[in-house]
């Protein structure tokens, strides 16, 4: 069995890219109200798996995300990029004469605004988390109370959709790190498969220091995916870079590392794992 730590509850994405990630495997699900609280629990069992958001195609990066990975001396192992596909659900008695609130995560009430201003007439409510507003409802039976979440959640919840992928870009995907005890996580990665890392690194200010890192990662063919900056707190206008790649040659991955080392500050392998499918 698999003991995953997720931000939310039963019935959130975080639950649904977890039961992706691991396929036809029991999993006991230890549910966090924050991101930080997935990592406290890590701290205290090692066996513990982590499984948090890392970015969106439409709302972009979850910056502290990429501080508490840094922070913690967790190791990725993994990731799955997550269709997110959101529904209005109400209590079962209910219908869309009755609703005059509709709950959820401010993310997802965002990812909904083309939906929302077809119903100007419903009160939107911020909540912590997309299932839990549908939980929420259902045990305290608040009639004409929508929430905006999942299939899985309305089934999970005894929800009725009122009415079906109600977010405003269909090409809405979430991309989740799987996150695992430095210990272990070569009992629970296919080395083999590796083909993509997350580094992160600062650099000195030189001119071109940046491009020099660029240019070595390009001789040797390792192709950049992303680029994050964040500040340095306490370090005026000094950054940290969070870069991942993509190779098709472990050994010319490792070469161009020890190939940029020198001229970073504070390079640190954040994990190699195998690129992630998209799945619906």
């Amino acid at each position: 069995m698999k003991r995953i730590a997720i931000q939310g509850v039963p019935g959130s994405f975080h639950d649904i890219a977890a039961h992706k990630f691991f396929p036809n495997e029991e999993i006991e699900l230890i549910c966090c109200d924050t991101f930080e609280e997935i990592f406290e629990h890590m701290h205290q069992d090692s066996n513990i798996i982590g499984m948090l958001a890392i970015e969106n195609t439409i709302a972009g990066s979850l910056l502290h995300n990429y501080e508490l990975l840094r922070d913690n001396g967790m190791t990725i192992i993994g990731e799955h990029k997550l269709r997110i596909k959101h529904n209005c659900v109400c209590l079962p008695e209910d219908d869309w004469s009755d609703i005059h609130e509709i709950h959820s995560h401010p993310v997802a009430l965002a990812q909904c605004q083309s939906f929302l201003k077809r119903h100007p007439g419903l009160k939107k409510v911020e909540a912590d988390d997309t299932a839990k507003s549908a939980e929420i409802i259902r045990n305290n039976n608040l009639h004409g109370h929508a929430a905006i979440c999942s299939k899985y959640a309305a089934d999970l919840y005894g929800m009725k959709i009122l009415e079906e992928g109600i977010e405003t870009n269909k090409h809405n995907f979430t991309r989740f790190l799987v996150v695992a005890d430095s210990w272990r996580a070569d009992d629970l990665r296919e080395r083999g498969r590796s083909n993509k890392a997350t580094i992160v690194f600062s650099l000195p200010h030189n001119e071109g220091s940046l491009s020099q890192v660029l240019s070595i990662f390009s001789f040797y063919k390792i192709n950049l995916t992303k680029i994050q900056s964040l500040p340095i707190i306490g370090r005026e206008w000094e950054y940290l870079f969070y870069v991942d790649v993509i190779f098709s040659d472990y050994l010319r991955f490792r070469q161009s590392i020890d190939a940029v080392s020198p001229l970073t500050r504070e390079l640190k392998i954040l994990g190699e794992y195998a690129e992630g499918e998209s799945t619906l």
